[in-house]
C-alpha cells in the first residue's frame, strides 16, 4: 500500500532507495508504531518512523515534508474534534489593520526608551491583553506584542514580522538551510556566475597541447612530436555569506537557485549563513546554529584576501541592528553589526552584496541605504543584470 508513496518521494527527487523502504515496512511489521486506544494509527507517528527510515540528511527534510503533505492530503480531516482546542490556536483573535493616516500618528520609541519599557512591562503586567496601545498583547498599537501595528518594537511570539521593522524579537525561530541541489529553472544564472571564473594551468603536465603537438611535429619533419602541458584548474576563490529567516523566507526559491548555480561553478566555494546582519558568529547549519558557531574573526582570519566576498541578503530590518550594539534581534550583540561589515570588507578588497529584494523598494528601506553606505554602494539586485554587474567589478 505504501509502493505509491514511495515513487512520491521519489518524484519529489529525493534520493530513497529500495533499501531503506523495505526497512521502513520491516519497521511497520515489527510494530515500531502501533494503533492508539482507538484502534486507529497515528499519522504523526507513521510521519516521524518514514522521515528517520528514509531520509538521511537533514537538507532533504523540507523536501520530504512537502511530499508527505501531497500524499496525504486530507487524512488530517479525520482529526477527532470533541477534544479541547488547543489555547495557542486562539493566540491570534485579531489581527490589526489600519489606513495610512492611523499609522503616521503613532510615534516611535528611540532604542534605550524602548528597551527600558519593555522592562518595566514585564514587571506591571500580570495578564493578557488585546488590542491596546501599551502593554505585552496582541492586535493593537503596543510596541510590544504580535498581530498588531507599530512603526518599531519587539515582535513577541509571532511566526513571521508583517511590517518588517522589529527591532527584537522574543522568540527564538528555526531557520532551513538553502538547498544546493536545487535544479534551475533557467542556466542563464549558471552563465552569469561563469564569467566570474578564471582558470590557471598548475601541476605535473598532464593533458596533450594539441597546437603545440601539431607545430612541433611539423618542424620535426613530420616525426611525432607530442607536447603536454598542465591541466587547466578552475582558481577563482568565493566566500558567500548568506541571511536567512525573517524576511529572507520570501526570497528562498531565488536564493537556493543562486546557491545551487555558485556550487556548481565554483571548485573553491565556502559559505556561511547569518540572519539580518553579520555579527561575531556565523553558522553552517540553520538547525545548529547556536550549538556550532564559528567566530568571525576566525572566518576572517582562516580565508586569505584573494577570495571574492559576496553577500546575499534582503537588507530589510530596523537599522539599529546594524549601527548598536545589543540591536541584533535574537542575542545581544556586545558590537554593532557595522563594525563587523567594515572588518570583512576590509579584510577582502573584493566585495558585492546581492539583494533579492526589488530594486523599486530600495529607497523606502532605512537599513538598505545603510547597508548602501557601508558597502561602499556596491549592492546589485538579485537578477541576471545585477550579476553580471556585480561579477564586473569582482573581476577588475
Amino acid at each position: 500500500m505504501l509502493i505509491d508513496f514511495f515513487y512520491t518521494l521519489r518524484s519529489a527527487k529525493l534520493p530513497v532507495s529500495v533499501k531503506e523502504y523495505l526497512v521502513l515496512l520491516e519497521a511497520l511489521q515489527q510494530g515500531v508504531v502501533g494503533p492508539e486506544s482507538d484502534g486507529a494509527y497515528s499519522l504523526d507517528d507513521f510521519y516521524y518512523l518514514a522521515r528517520t527510515a528514509l531520509v538521511k540528511d537533514e537538507k532533504h527534510y523540507d523536501k520530504f515534508d512537502r511530499a508527505f503533505a501531497a500524499y496525504f492530503k486530507g487524512v488530517e480531516l479525520l482529526a477527532d474534534f470533541s477534544k479541547d482546542v488547543p489555547l495557542e490556536w486562539l493566540r491570534k483573535n485579531l489581527e490589526l489593520e489600519l489606513s495610512p493616516e492611523e499609522k503616521a500618528k503613532i510615534e516611535k520609541m528611540g532604542w534605550d526608551e524602548l528597551m527600558e519599557t519593555l522592562k518595566k512591562r514585564f514587571e506591571e503586567q500580570k495578564e493578557r491583553h488585546e488590542g491596546g496601545s501599551k502593554m505585552i498583547g496582541t492586535g493593537g498599537t503596543s510596541p510590544f506584542g504580535a498581530y498588531g501595528y507599530n512603526p518599531q518594537g519587539i515582535r513577541i511570539g509571532q511566526d513571521k514580522g508583517r511590517n518588517k521593522s522589529a527591532v527584537k524579537v522574543w522568540d527564538q525561530r528555526a531557520y532551513k538551510d538553502y538547498d544546493d541541489t536545487q535544479e534551475l529553472g533557467t542556466r542563464n544564472i549558471k552563465v552569469a556566475l561563469r564569467r566570474l571564473r578564471k582558470f590557471a594551468r598548475q601541476g605535473a603536465a598532464e593533458e596533450l597541447d594539441l597546437d603545440d603537438t601539431i607545430k612541433s611535429t611539423a618542424a620535426n619533419a613530420g616525426w611525432l612530436d607530442i607536447k603536454m602541458v598542465p591541466e587547466r584548474h578552475n582558481n577563482v576563490k568565493v566566500l558567500l555569506l548568506m541571511d536567512v529567516g525573517g524576511t529572507m523566507d520570501e526570497h528562498v526559491h531565488r536564493v537556493e537557485e543562486m546557491f545551487s548555480a555558485a556550487k556548481a561553478e565554483f571548485k573553491h566555494l565556502e559559505f556561511y549563513y547569518f540572519h539580518n546582519c553579520v555579527y561575531d558568529f556565523m553558522w553552517k547549519n540553520n538547525r545548529r546554529r547556536f550549538s556550532e558557531k564559528f567566530p568571525t574573526w576566525d572566518i576572517i582570519r582562516k580565508y586569505n584576501k584573494d577570495y571574492k566576498l559576496v553577500f546575499v541578503g534582503d537588507a530589510t530590518m530596523s537599522p539599529y541592528e546594524i549601527l548598536q550594539p545589543g540591536g541584533s534581534v535574537e542575542y545581544n550583540n556586545e558590537e554593532a553589526g557595522a563594525e563587523w561589515l567594515q572588518r570583512l570588507t576590509g579584510a577582502f578588497p573584493k566585495f558585492v552584496w546581492i539583494n533579492p529584494e526589488p530594486q523599486g523598494v530600495w529607497q523606502y528601506r532605512q537599513s538598505i541605504a545603510v547597508v548602501q553606505q557601508l558597502m561602499n554602494q556596491r549592492m546589485y539586485p538579485l537578477t541576471l543584470k545585477g550579476l553580471e554587474d556585480a561579477i564586473r567589478l569582482l573581476t577588475k
